[in-house]
């Protein structure tokens, strides 16, 4: 039976407004807000489904414990890829079922479920961010098996560009590009996504002895620019641009971001503002996506450089790309993305954990993300065991946009403490909803010694952080008394003031 052993109250605490890396045994004590996410790729099976796992039951209980691995990492965030060629892993929309769900594309999951519907409810179960991760230009992919009569590539095949043995869809029709906002607008209003997310797939990536075949479509829609590479970047822009401000209609909270190629242009004479690389490709000439005006112009909210590219890279050295990215921010969040599926054709765990290490020394960098899934829940290399043991072993809680809402929640209320089979739990009730009208998302509990100062940023003293509102403390011991802080957090987490509950010496039976 439980017995009342408590008193609350609210008060002012102080806080540090930075935490500096420390080492505590083989943990590492790091900031307190972290972006962490993994892309689950869908494409050929590479991550999620398993090829030829086409019962719906085995799917979800896959995919669970594909969130329970990056859970146990202490993740935050997972970006899935929903749409690999003009297909669907939804059932609200407009494009036909993949192939790499059911077997065959445009055939229904077996028993039916949404699969879209069923990943984002998981996943906001265990306080992880759901990033719909969309395909921009693929319409067709090489090894497809199945291409049903009613896909785009066959009612339209007008919008399309035939390259290197698959389709694309040609961004210079402006039909085309209405129709790919469509597709995101059917996504965002129907389905509780934290984010849109698109890769570096724009133009396609140049190929020997092929040719973009795209200049009937410049001649009918080109006028006014100088040649064809502008024109396509133009359109390359408006299509950001356009899907940006849908979503923003619709639901002003959801995150849009982008992973483009690592570099976007190198140093020289003429472009004074690259990095000081040499890449053979670049975002800019190769692909026509000028993704540094798109942050610039605030078109986006997040960016990922691929910087897949190892410290010692002789033309494209990481810590040079990343110490580029970092003064090209303008405000907006800067997450890196890392390559680890290289840990099994080279590189070595070192190397993936120095990575990490040196994003963490630049203020303006707010996290990373892993490509892909497997990597980790395989552990190549020993990579898992690495982030687990010291780099990502507490929690972190994603770094809030204050351009999209700086409006801290209510906190909660009620919080009150019980003993449990002799060890601590609280309880408490959400709160009020903000002055924006927000509620309260998500919860975080803080443990601290009765004579210790009150400090919110020490994350080695956060026990919890989740959408329950009770906490069991196994770790408590019964003959010590400690002081907890509950906070709260919005969809974009921003945190309340904290409700204090101090639990007295001895036990009570």
């Amino acid at each position: 039976m439980y017995k009342i052993i408590f008193h609350v109250c609210l008060f002012c605490v102080l806080v540090c407004s930075s935490c500096h890396s420390q080492q505590n045994g083989t943990a590492e004590l790091t900031s307190k807000y972290e972006f962490r996410a993994v892309w689950i790729a869908t494409v050929d099976n590479i991550d999620w489904p398993r090829k030829g796992q086409y019962n719906s039951e085995e799917q979800k209980r896959d995919f669970i414990r594909i969130l329970d691995e990056h859970k146990r990492s202490n993740m935050n965030a997972v970006m899935v890829q929903v749409r690999d060629a003009c297909d669907a892993y939804y059932a609200k929309g407009l494009e036909p079922w993949s192939e790499f769900l059911t077997g065959t594309q445009g055939k229904f999951p077996s028993p039916f479920y949404d699969p879209l519907d069923f990943m984002i409810q998981e996943a906001h179960a265990r306080n992880l961010e759901f990033h719909a991760w969309l395909n921009l230009n693929r319409a067709t992919f090489k090894r497809a098996g199945s291409i049903m009569p009613e896909h785009i590539s066959m009612t339209k095949p007008e919008w399309m560009i035939q390259y290197d043995g698959q389709k694309v869809l040609n961004f210079g029709i402006p039909e085309v590009r209405d129709y790919i906002v469509q597709v995101v607008v059917e996504v965002v209003k129907n389905y509780d996504v934290d984010g849109i997310h698109f890769d570096d797939y724009f133009y396609p990536y140049p190929v020997p002895g092929q040719q973009l075949n795209d200049l009937d479509t410049f001649r009918k829609y080109g006028a006014g620019y100088r040649n064809i590479e502008d024109w396509r970047r133009s359109n390359t822009d408006i299509l950001i641009q356009q899907i940006g401000e849908a979503i923003k209609r619709i639901k002003p909270y959801v995150k849009y971001g982008i992973s483009p190629f690592g570099v976007w242009q190198n140093y020289s004479p003429i472009v004074k503002v690259g990095s000081k690389t040499q890449a053979g490709t670049t975002s800019y000439q190769t692909l026509y996506a000028d993704t540094r005006k798109w942050i610039e112009k605030g078109w986006v909210d997040y960016i990922v450089p691929q910087v897949y590219f190892e410290r010692s890279h002789p033309k494209v050295p990481y810590r040079v790309l990343i110490d580029w990215w970092s003064q090209h921010t303008y405000g907006r969040h800067l997450y890196i993305g890392h390559g680890i599926y290289k840990i099994k054709s080279g590189w070595n765990n070192a190397e993936a954990t120095s990575q990490l290490r040196l994003d963490r020394n630049n203020v303006n960098i707010q996290g990373g993300m892993f490509f892909s899934s497997k990597c980790l829940t395989e552990n190549y290399g020993g990579i898992q065991d690495s982030l687990r043991a010291s780099l990502y072993h507490y929690p972190a809680i994603i770094p809030p946009m204050r351009w999209k809402d700086s409006i801290a929640p209510k906190p909660p209320q009620r919080v009150i403490a019980l003993k449990d089979n002799g060890m601590n739990k609280l309880v408490w009730q959400p709160g009020e909803k903000a002055s924006d009208g927000n509620e309260n998302v998500y919860f975080a509990v803080y443990r601290f010694e009765k004579a210790e100062k009150i400090n919110l940023y020490r994350v080695d003293k956060i026990l919890y952080v989740g959408r329950d509102v009770s906490f069991l403390d196994y770790t408590s011991e019964r003959a010590r008394g400690y002081v907890y802080a509950v906070t709260s957090f919005d969809r974009l987490h921003n945190e309340s003031t904290p409700t204090m509950v101090v639990v007295n010496y001895g036990e009570t039976r």
